[in-house]
């Protein structure tokens, strides 16, 4: 089957799980934009880019051009993903205008992750005008972070330097990313027909914006719709000329993606949009950067169709995690409040499941394994790496050396386990309180005489501060 079919598959088969999340964003983004503000206290720092860093990032690319190919989708190459690892992706919606051309900032901003074994998932969605650490630039809305990359040829472009910037601000790593642009979606509602949907009420909206800066205006009146096209139907998901502003657009957008997942499932029309995959695959050709390779999408949407809607977690950054300020430079940001934002990290990123037997006494099985542990700080709090030692010696842990990191401004804890021990790494995880994403394995030889490094972000200063 051509890379075309290929790719219409995923995207179809991944639309239809982040369809039934990604309404969540309408809510982060409502509670971002308007906002009237007070004043905070700000302390961000600009830091370089190191080559480290930079190396070890995927390159932004472009869905390639479509190619014969075979094989994938032969019944062996139809399995989903087969790790036994979380898988964490950033997915973006970019706001282009008129055509431009250039850097974009991103609109919306959404981390899914998705766990194999457990056949679990969540998202939450992050307001775009987070006040953040953006790595290698100084504090800014996190909807600059694409903006910079593109800006300053960052390696990964925007969506990669994005990628970043969620990390640091939720604190666990993310693999993957997609952006997607808004005209994606009008397309993809065309060549279904449209969509059918129960309009409650009706809404006269004139000062509905155009795709450039002007005004298109929207009017709908109440009533059940058949074949309700693209843009009317982006209009009806994005308008807030209703009473509950935007509460109820929120509503409206889960609506409007449960009804398209309800007519390509209801009609079985997978077969029929095959034979229109020329159309689709332009959508997704101009409108789609992912650093995932086409058989990985493909995985990844056999692993989303199998998770239940049941194990399906969202959250929202709402003002239960954020706060009004703004900049000295008059700027209205959300600030992070890091303790509340830190509790929903541990509901929304749980451990994996993990195909080990019972575990015990997980003290003593740490302590068989005998782990050498070395911590550096990785934070300008001077005494963080010693107390930290003291503090999880007092727990049984072996610590053999503390010292200090490349960077002082490191945002997120890491442990990274240079030979095989699970239970010491499953232990730290548990007594630091930290997402087991932070935890990883590595095949590099360790730079000391040690087995185990724990890298002390600044999440950890509010955690365990120096008396």
């Amino acid at each position: 089957m051509p890379l075309w079919a290929k790719m219409l598959i995923a995207g179809l088969l991944l639309g239809l799980f982040a369809g039934s999340v990604v309404w969540v964003y309408s809510q982060a983004h409502g509670l971002a934009s308007n906002i009237e503000i007070t004043a905070p206290q700000f302390n961000g720092v600009v830091t370089d880019v190191s080559a480290e860093s930079a190396a070890n990032r995927s390159p932004d690319t472009l869905l390639p051009t479509p190619t014969p190919q075979s094989g994938l989708l032969s019944p062996s190459g139809l399995q989903p993903w087969q790790g036994s690892e979380r898988v964490t992706i950033l997915l973006m919606g970019n706001d282009r205008r008129c055509e431009e051309e250039g850097p974009t900032r991103s609109d919306s901003l959404m981390v899914v992750s998705l766990d194999p074994l457990g056949k679990t998932a969540s998202a939450v969605s992050l307001p775009r005008d987070s006040w953040v650490q953006i790595p290698g630039f100084d504090v800014n809305r996190i909807n600059m972070a694409h903006y910079d990359g593109e800006a300053y040829e960052y390696p990964g472009g925007g969506p990669a330097l994005a990628q970043r910037a969620a990390e640091a601000f939720l604190g666990i790593p993310i693999d993957y990313y997609l952006a997607i642009n808004f005209d994606a979606f009008v397309q993809i509602v065309d060549i279904i027909g449209g969509i059918d949907i129960q309009i409650p009420e009706t809404i006269n909206d004139p000062n509905y914006p155009d795709d450039c800066y002007g005004y298109a205006g929207f009017h709908v009146e109440a009533g059940w719709y058949e074949g309700f096209d693209g843009q009317a139907t982006l209009k009806y998901a994005r308008t807030r000329a209703t009473e509950g502003g935007d509460v109820d657009r929120a509503a409206r957008q889960q609506a409007v993606l449960l009804a398209v997942r309800d007519k390509v499932l209801r009609l079985n029309m997978l077969p029929q949009l095959i034979r229109r995959a020329p159309q689709l695959w332009q959508a997704l050709q101009d409108n789609v950067t992912t650093n995932l390779t086409d058989t990985q999408l493909i995985q990844l949407a056999l692993l989303a169709q199998e998770i239940p809607t049941e194990n399906i977690e969202t959250a929202v950054l709402d003002f239960n995690y954020m706060y009004n300020e703004v900049t000295p430079d008059g700027r209205q940001v959300l600030v992070p409040n890091r303790e509340a934002i830190r509790q929903l990290r541990r509901i929304l990123f749980p451990p994996a499941a993990q195909p080990l037997p019972e575990i015990g006494d997980l003290l003593e099985l740490m302590q068989a394994e005998g782990a050498r542990v070395a911590v550096y700080n990785g934070t300008a709090t001077f005494g963080l790496a010693s107390s930290t030692q003291a503090w999880l010696i007092e727990r049984g842990v072996d610590v053999v050396e503390i010292g200090n990191a490349v960077s002082a401004e490191t945002p997120t804890t890491t442990i990274v386990d240079h030979g095989n021990h699970p239970y010491t790494r499953q232990y730290l995880v548990q007594q630091m309180e930290l997402s087991p994403l932070n935890a990883r394995q590595s095949t590099q030889p360790p730079i000391g005489d040690f087995d185990i490094l724990i890298t002390l972000g600044t999440d950890w200063e509010t955690v365990l501060p120096v008396e």
